[in-house]
């Protein structure tokens, strides 16, 4: 089979004709629909719509369209994404959004039967989260130049998401009023707006007290800003300008840019604490996992730790 290119596939992609009308409406039915029933957030919603508008560009209207394809039809388009190097993980959210939408249709009773029932998920392979040593982390978090404002907010910012083992989206969207410095604690709102309150340590405490006293008042100028880091205009960084600094930093840090991710920081928070004896429901809590089972897959990356350091270490490793 040969490989295909991101590239060449949003070309083809461009390449295939409009929605049809008759589909757009569909998909804008069944969109509104579940954002009030279930108030999924715009990423997801986004995420249903390029699914579907794809599936309805590809059919172009044939056999009825989206809402009358059948079995075959969507096995041909499973198919043709393999065929052009699509991941087993872009083809089983693919194949989510559509259960999501022949549900929607059944309930409608605008379909009598769902396509999507006998079609196998592709099988992902288990990917585990890459954790930095902690070596590493103490060069990332003292990467920044602390001597300025921006550094000042960087190095409290990579502190606090490595100390509460946050979420990129949880860290620029802090309100200033989620940190409670006499307690030491921070109020993070994660997925599903369920709320948490993760302890600061000592480390991060200090420099979130020095960005409040020294740096947020000279950023935020004269006007009343409500977010908890700002930059130069006062507002928030976005998860974009966030992912540059960690790869900015990075190359400071003597860290290669491409093995690192915003997202690093958090599973180096839970890998370390499982590495020295976190409770496994503990670290749940910490991490705002509405799952166990979620958490679970971390002590896979701890294990593979200590193995390391039994064949490196042990005379009969």
């Amino acid at each position: 089979m040969n490989s295909t290119s991101p590239a060449d596939r949003r070309t083809q992609a461009m390449a295939l004709p409009p929605v049809p009308d008759a589909d757009a409406a569909d998909i804008a039915a069944f969109l509104d629909a579940i954002w009030a029933e279930n108030g999924l957030s715009k990423p997801t919603l986004a995420s249903y719509r390029r699914d579907l508008e794809g599936l309805a560009r590809w059919r172009n209207g044939r056999q009825g369209g989206l809402a009358q394809a059948d079995r075959a039809g969507l096995f041909d388009y499973f198919a043709a994404r393999t065929a052009l190097s699509y991941s087993p993980r872009s083809n089983a959210r693919l194949l989510s959004s559509l259960r999501a939408f022949y549900a929607w249709l059944l309930r409608r009773g605008l379909r009598s039967d769902d396509p999507t029932a006998l079609l196998d998920p592709p099988k992902l392979p288990r990917s585990l989260p890459k954790a930095l040593a902690e070596s590493q982390i103490d060069a990332l978090l003292a990467a920044p130049q602390t001597d300025t404002p921006l550094g000042l907010r960087d190095r409290a910012m990579f502190e606090l998401m490595y100390a509460a083992g946050l979420r990129v989206s949880e860290l620029v969207n802090l309100p200033a009023n989620a940190v409670n410095l006499r307690q030491g604690v921070v109020r993070v709102t994660g997925k599903g707006s369920k709320e948490r309150l993760v302890p600061l340590g000592e480390e991060s405490q200090h420099w979130l007290e020095k960005y409040l006293a020294e740096a947020r008042p000279e950023l935020a100028g004269k006007h009343n800003r409500t977010g908890l880091f700002i930059g130069s205009d006062g507002e928030p960084p976005s998860r974009q300008q966030f992912w540059g600094l960690v790869k900015r930093y990075a190359a400071v840090a003597g860290i290669d840019p491409g093995k690192i991710s915003p997202h690093g920081l958090r599973h180096s928070f839970a890998t370390h604490l499982l590495n020295h004896g976190a409770d496994l429901r503990a670290l749940q809590m910490l991490l705002g996992h509405s799952s166990l089972s979620t958490t679970q897959i971390y002590t896979l990356v701890a294990r593979e730790h200590l193995q390391h350091l039994h064949a490196k270490h042990h005379p009969r490793g």
